[in-house]
């Protein structure tokens, strides 16, 4: 049984002391192919790196709601570093956009900022034929109108989904994944299996976003790639099928969203 953890950080300081090692024993473990995802200049420029390393790692580049610069004038810029990023990458190993998206849970004052650094993105990742990888977290309202508002070509996932029914309901009917991380295994996540079971089996993704968010019977520890294993788990028990299926079903749906052979 293989599994694909389809977004991590590797490229975050937690890891510095033994990436080569956890990215090793991950790989032998099952995870035989996984994300590194970038959310600034220079994380991404550091998740390909890595994703040019391993085979079996490959890279999202992008800035996300939570690095987005201090003043508008500086968008282009920013995005134009992206976009060298992008060009640089020689063997196909960027697979999207992102993490990109809102967030008004740690930043309310720079709304306006957020937004076009959001929508210069969407329309980066069409100029590349790529997806995105949206990060939202209270800020469903926007992120849904700018999805409507700004066509996105290549669709993509709602990454570390929030266990929110109205944006689950309005991500699947505007064709995007939904990604799964160790929240629904929280046992204060009240409603997480009547939201796993809104989504189909063949629009679902999973995720350690690693460092971060450790799944039960982890958390509280350093998350990597290894527990993904536990989401698929407890999606499977939600849904009342086998570990095997949820495996297959979204490894299978990752390559077929990043278009990975």
């Amino acid at each position: 049984m293989e599994f694909f953890d389809s977004h991590s950080h590797y490229n975050d300081e937690k890891f510095k002391e033994d990436r080569e090692k956890i990215i090793q024993e991950t790989y032998e473990s099952g995870v035989t192919k996984f994300i590194c995802a970038g959310y600034d200049i220079k994380t991404s420029k550091i998740s390909l790196e890595i994703a040019e390393k391993y085979e079996y790692i490959y890279s999202i580049c992008g800035i996300s709601p939570n690095d987005v610069p201090e003043n508008e004038n500086q968008i282009d810029e920013n995005i134009k570093q992206i976009e060298e990023i992008i060009k640089s990458d020689k063997n196909n190993k960027i697979v999207a956009i992102g993490e990109i998206g809102l967030d008004y849970y740690w930043n309310k004052e720079n709304k306006e900022i957020q937004k076009q650094t959001f929508i210069n993105q969407i329309k980066l990742a069409n100029a590349y034929n790529v997806p995105i990888v949206i990060h939202t977290r209270e800020a469903v309202e926007d992120t849904i109108k700018i999805l409507k508002e700004n066509g996105v070509n290549n669709k993509g996932v709602f990454h570390c989904c929030p266990l929110n029914k109205e944006l689950i309901k309005q991500a699947l009917k505007l064709g995007f994944y939904i990604s799964f991380a160790g929240p629904i295994t929280f046992k204060n996540s009240k409603n997480a299996e009547e939201i796993v079971k809104m989504v189909p089996l063949e629009k679902i993704l999973i995720e350690t976003d690693s460092p971060y968010l450790a799944p039960e019977p982890k958390r509280g520890t350093r998350n990597d790639s290894r527990n993904v294993k536990y989401i698929a788990e407890k999606i499977a028990n939600f849904k009342n099928i086998q570990l095997e299926q949820v495996a297959n079903a979204t490894y299978e749906n990752a390559k077929q969203i990043f278009k990975i052979k």
